[in-house]
């Protein structure tokens, strides 16, 4: 089970936060895009050092990995910020019912988006590696070796 209900990624619980170089290696990602994000106000990181780096919390890293998942997808910052919303939304125990509601269904949009842009993706992946395939068949016809 995940450490967090949006990260398949191990976290490692209530360690000290981390700098942005860390956790642009363990994502996969570039500093430059985790800047970007912090200065969009998308994934604003917890603390700052005090040299000024930015610091990020595990809760932290599990939003860019919300966010590094749903980049592929299409989706927008706007629609990354609303989700992460929702979610932040789901998981406060005082939320209000209708914030709630409004939450679900805005993930359950998410939801069926995704759904339909991993389709489109796997659609797309299939001709590429038809193409592949084709390239193969050209570079090294039967009984060449």
């Amino acid at each position: 089970m995940p450490d967090h209900p949006y990260d398949s990624e191990p976290a490692a619980g209530s360690e000290r936060p981390v700098q942005v170089g860390v956790v642009a290696e363990r994502l996969g990602l570039s500093i430059r895009t985790l800047h970007h994000w912090d200065e969009t106000g998308l994934v604003v990181p917890s603390a700052r050092s005090a040299g000024g780096f930015r610091l990020y919390t595990e809760d932290d890293i599990a939003r860019l990995i919300t966010v590094r998942r749903m980049k592929p997808l299409g989706f927008t910052l706007d629609e990354m910020k609303g989700l992460l919303r929702a979610l932040a939304t789901l998981d406060r125990a005082d939320a209000d019912p209708d914030e709630q509601a409004e939450a679900r269904a805005y993930v359950t949009a998410c939801h069926d988006r995704a759904r339909a842009s991993c389709d489109e993706l796997r659609r797309k992946l299939g001709w590429a590696e038809e193409f592949r395939d084709l390239l193969a068949d050209v570079s090294y016809p039967a009984g060449a070796s």
